[in-house]
């Protein structure tokens, strides 16, 4: 618990230097690719991390709660950072940030809590890994950019046998349970669609930050009815992941928790606007393709941060996991460095 809260710290207190970070790199055409790399490897420490947060929060609120918190934070963390509205130069362009919304966030992570409901956290974990295959199949069908080539689809092979590996660490069997399975599928081919649209509010050229804020308004407006369903309808009372409360004594007894506070914040601020921001700057840098490749990499640090924060050991299986897939991903990569 006392690792958990100074990791915690330490990443909030990193979140000044980040904002500073975004504008001090943000017309630096030569540090372009050293610059993406920055922002991707940033959003995906964080995000392989969460599940700690998360994991302590679930003690107190239901996973529909915690979504629809930590997005609650996140937009007005990013108002305060960024008080400025975001003005379009062309208002049909609005469409892209309902889309982004509710693809990268409102249906993605909706279909990722009701998925584990299903299947196990391993075959999640797993599935929602090839999300880079779909990202650069949408991009090959709606922007005509080359991805799907020998090169990437080995490179995915080799890495999702990794991740594989990493996400049972030599202590389960893979079983297939087509409910949850397909509804994880679907979470992945819904971020492949963000990338899309992230591609393309990208070319629009605004400030990463009242971008983020944008796309996560929209995100909240989508969240509206699951939050009404989670409230009103009796099937989610006795569900952990859907439940919502407002009553107030059990709001105030959750709330008077120091470490609630902290993990809430970590995973509105970090993970949410800073990472969803940071995410963006990688894709506008390397290309959002490149850039999604970087998720093989999210259960690799999940492991290695729970060895080193939990105590959660790592076998055998789990190395050749992480050797794996840092294979795949620099075979992948390889092929669209050299067609860049």
């Amino acid at each position: 618990m006392l690792v958990h809260g100074i990791i915690v710290s330490n990443t909030l207190f990193f979140i000044k230097r980040m904002c500073y970070t975004f504008v001090m790199f943000k017309n630096r055409q030569p540090q372009k690719s050293l610059t993406g790399f920055f922002f991707a490897a940033f959003s995906i420490f964080v995000w392989g991390i969460t599940f700690v947060c998360t994991k302590s929060l679930l003690q107190d609120f239901s996973a529909l709660e915690i979504l629809v918190i930590r997005f609650l934070f996140a937009y007005v963390m990013l108002w305060i950072l960024c008080p400025h509205p975001l003005r379009l130069a062309c208002k049909k362009d609005e469409w892209l940030f309902v889309a982004a919304g509710l693809s990268g966030v409102a249906v993605y992570q909706f279909l990722e809590n009701i998925a584990i409901m299903f299947s196990s956290a391993s075959n999640i974990s797993v599935i929602v890994s090839i999300c880079p295959i779909f990202a650069a199949i949408v991009a090959q069908i709606f922007l005509h950019e080359k991805h799907v080539t020998p090169f990437f689809i080995a490179g995915f092979v080799i890495a999702i046998s990794g991740v594989a590996l990493v996400s049972f660490n030599g202590a389960a069997e893979f079983h297939l349970k087509p409910k949850g399975d397909l509804l994880a599928l679907g979470s992945a081919v819904s971020w492949g669609f963000y990338t899309l649209f992230v591609t393309k509010i990208n070319a629009l050229r605004c400030n990463k930050l009242a971008v983020v804020r944008h796309i996560f308004f929209y995100a909240i407006v989508c969240m509206v009815p699951l939050v009404l369903f989670g409230a009103l309808s009796p099937l989610a009372k006795d569900n952990n992941n859907f439940f919502v409360t407002f009553d107030a004594a059990v709001n105030m007894s959750r709330f008077a928790k120091p470490l609630n506070w902290i993990n809430l914040l970590f995973l509105g601020v970090a993970a949410s606007a800073l990472c969803f921001a940071a995410w963006n700057t990688a894709c506008d840098k390397l290309g959002s393709v490149r850039a999604t490749v970087g998720i093989y990499l999210i259960p690799v640090v999940t492991i290695v941060f729970a060895y080193f924060a939990l105590g959660e050991r790592i076998t055998a299986p789990g190395i050749a996991g992480v050797v794996l897939t840092i294979c795949g991903l620099m075979l992948s990569n390889k092929k669209m460095r050299s067609q860049m």
